[in-house]
């Protein structure tokens, strides 16, 4: 039967958005079902759920995760929370400290980082639905809360790597405490260089440095920025020996059509073709063979430190905006077609031994 990747999951951080404005999604047989349904039912074993401190109106809060949160234990699948630490979108690209918490010293900074961390580690375990892990930032590559924790800083200063592990540190204390006696959750750290080794050595040996405690690597691996599948395996493959810790591709997704489902340009195509687009056309039938060439490196990673994977937004259909009356650019990255229809992809959350 062979081995099952033991993480299949999905970001569905849009779900209430999209239900509000009426969206459904259809499972394989055409039935209207909420979409922890039909991933459950297509084999997922996980949810990521992202959280911002104070975004816009309607937009990912922690109220919104425990909603969420709630729905998606009771359809028997587990929890990735994802905090960004941030009011808004963090990212390799820009990584603000929410305004309530600007001017605060370092110490200041860490005992609010880990205090919130607490407070919404806490609030999934008092519901009954406990994480099973928790991301302390979302793609940290370039650090988290700046200015503080800036890794790349444009002022002349250096790279401030004891600030963001102190407050890496505080945030993996802050989940440890929320947990209150429940089974401690994993603690991931999460960086874009699913295809540069090179980058995720560089990282993560700063973090062995500075004696940051963590269980996952958690890599993004988009194809359209992040390079081959060939590359994200030769990365993988020397990750696991090097650090001899779990790797989960937290953050992935391929085409299924080059076209736009709405009037924002979509982040596919590009100039160039992807790196595997003549073996993987953005088709549904290409964008399901990606998603089967990814498990199987995800098997092959060396000690079974490929744990698997999370499609991100599979389900985010035209008509939610990535800001407040905006598109989306990810329309034709889904696991559902522009109406909501399934898309043979979804068979990338079956369990081992089914074809």
């Amino acid at each position: 039967m062979g081995r099952a990747l033991s993480v299949r999951g999905a970001d569905i951080g849009f779900t209430l958005q999209e239900e509000a404005i009426g969206n459904q999604l259809r499972d394989p047989r055409g039935k209207v079902r909420p979409i922890e349904k039909i991933l459950e039912g297509q084999g997922a074993t996980h949810v990521r759920l992202r959280v911002w401190t104070n975004p816009p109106a309607g937009y990912s809060t922690l109220d919104s995760a425990l909603d969420l949160g709630r729905r998606a234990h009771r359809a028997g699948l587990k929890i990735l929370l994802n905090l960004h630490y941030s009011d808004f979108w963090a990212d390799p690209g820009k990584q603000p400290t929410p305004e309530a918490w600007q001017g605060q010293d370092l110490p200041t900074l860490a005992d609010t980082v880990r205090r919130y961390t607490t407070h919404a580690v806490a609030a999934f375990a008092a519901q009954g639905s406990p994480v099973d892990m928790v991301q302390i930032g979302n793609e940290v590559t370039s650090g988290m809360l700046h200015p503080i924790g800036e890794l790349y800083p444009t002022d002349g200063r250096p790279q401030q790597w004891e600030a963001f592990t102190t407050l890496l540190k505080a945030g993996a204390t802050g989940a440890r405490q929320g947990a209150h006696g429940v089974r401690q959750p994993k603690i991931m750290l999460h960086i874009d260089r699913g295809g540069d080794n090179g980058g995720s050595v560089w990282f993560f040996d700063h973090m062995l440095e500075f004696e940051v405690p963590f269980d996952l690597i958690g890599e993004s691996y988009y194809p359209i920025w992040h390079g081959s599948l060939a590359d994200l395996e030769a990365n993988l493959g020397d990750l696991a020996p090097r650090y001899d810790k779990d790797i989960v591709v937290v953050e992935t997704a391929y085409p299924w059509t080059a076209d736009n489902g709405d009037d924002l340009p979509n982040f596919y195509p590009l100039a160039e073709p992807l790196p595997d687009e003549d073996t993987y056309p953005a088709t549904p039938q290409g964008q399901a063979a990606f998603f089967d060439a990814l498990r199987e490196i995800l098997l092959g990673v060396p000690g079974g430190h490929g744990l698997g994977f999370f499609d991100w937004e599979p389900g985010w259909l035209p008509g939610v905006g990535w800001e407040p009356g905006a598109g989306t650019p990810n329309d034709n990255l889904t696991m559902w077609d522009f109406s909501g229809r399934a898309l043979p992809s979804l068979r990338a959350f079956r369990p081992a031994g089914v074809a």
